[in-house]
């Protein structure tokens, strides 16, 4: 039986934990200590990989497993690591699997670190239509499919990229609640609220903080990154910082990190998820990583607002970013309960507070070494 009340909303972290007692949410290994956050639950990878031809999607009438049959090039052991290479489509069998009960349905994303670092990373389900979404009643496994775009990565059985967020009935966000929220909270800060199909972010290009780059642009052809290790690249071995202020073109396939003007607040009674791509902002595709936790950037996890790092990449042709210009949208969703841990009470919360920041893995810039 499901305990979770008939409370629509975002599942918190002590529903989640109670889903893997329950069965719902099945493991092949014991779930780690830190593996369930405020309101998701990080997704771990298995111990195979098959490099594929090309991405796909199964349809209506056929498993995963099914259609990898007739794609698979080569079949990789991750249980001592191994590297994944840029421009490669993977598709690696999770250690998590899902049972769902009935009205419960779930969303996937990339991990912020996944993120910033340009691995393009979505999750499959059988039968599935569509990337990242998991129909209410599903019952199966789940695959990532992993395609680094600029660095190549070292991952292991165990990584884990990309992240899981359960939903009891229908979506609940809507520009209203974002606007009686905003005059209770005081979402954003440094800038207008604009409410229009969810919280208008715009990109800083002026430098906010004296004396730091306004951006940073990935180099070609660097180095290896182990997605595991944390705080241990040279920033400037990967990445290229960008001083000129005002505007960026940004250049086809090429990969960005910027910031947004505005500092973000997620109550802890709801989450958050970044629009990832809007057309009518521009040819560009923004933040790859759209979950915010609850307490992001908010008092009640020890912050005082914190910046949205977007990652952004053009498409086709070079596009003019102006500073303060729109480049994204923030819709909130209420959770079922607040959590018990909001994000930042923790040693593994690695973003409460940022300003511009790269992921996890690389040392703290120093503007002096420009």
């Amino acid at each position: 039986m499901v305990s979770t009340s008939h409370k629509a909303g975002i599942l918190p972290a002590k529903q989640i934990a109670l889903f893997c007692d329950q069965g719902f949410i099945k493991l092949a290994k014991p779930v780690d200590h830190d593996q369930i956050q405020p309101a998701s639950l990080d997704l771990r990878l298995g111990p195979k990989a098959y490099r594929v031809r090309a991405s796909f999607l199964p349809g209506p009438k056929f498993t995963v497993a099914e259609k990898l049959k007739n794609l698979v090039l080569h079949e990789m052991d991750l249980r001592e690591g191994t590297v994944l290479e840029t421009g490669c489509v993977y598709i690696v069998p999770l250690l998590e699997s899902l049972k769902l009960p009935k009205g419960i349905s779930a969303a996937a994303n990339p991990k912020s670190s996944t993120g910033r670092l340009d691995i393009f990373t979505r999750v499959i389900t059988d039968f599935a239509q569509e990337f990242d979404n998991v129909a209410e009643n599903y019952d199966g496994p789940l695959y990532a499919e992993i395609s680094p775009r600029t660095f190549p990565i070292l991952a292991r059985q165990g990584s884990r990229l990309s992240q899981i967020r359960f939903r009891s009935g229908a979506s609940l966000a809507t520009d209203d609640l974002i606007r009686a929220l905003h005059a209770k909270e005081a979402l954003i800060t440094h800038g207008e609220v604009n409410i229009e199909g969810g919280l208008a972010l715009s990109v800083d290009l002026a430098g906010i903080k004296a004396g730091e780059p306004i951006g940073f642009r990935a180099k070609r052809h660097s180095a290896l990154v182990d997605v595991d290790k944390k705080a241990g690249l040279e920033v400037l071995d990967y990445w290229e910082p960008i001083w000129q202020k005002g505007s960026l073109i940004l250049d086809p396939d090429q990969f960005y990190i910027l910031a947004s003007r505005e500092a973000v607040r997620i109550p802890p009674t709801h989450a958050a998820e970044m629009v990832p791509y809007n057309p009518l902002v521009g040819e560009f595709r923004v933040h790859y990583a759209g979950f915010f936790d609850p307490g992001f950037g908010h008092v009640s996890g020890h912050g005082e607002g914190a910046r949205a790092v977007l990652e952004v990449r053009s498409h086709e042709v070079p596009f003019i970013l102006e500073d303060a210009q729109i480049i994204g949208r923030l819709v909130y969703e209420p959770l079922t309960e607040p959590p018990d841990v909001v994000y930042g009470q923790s040693l593994n919360s690695n973003y409460q507070q940022q300003g511009l920041k790269l992921s996890k893995h690389f040392k703290a810039f120093d503007p002096l070494t420009k």
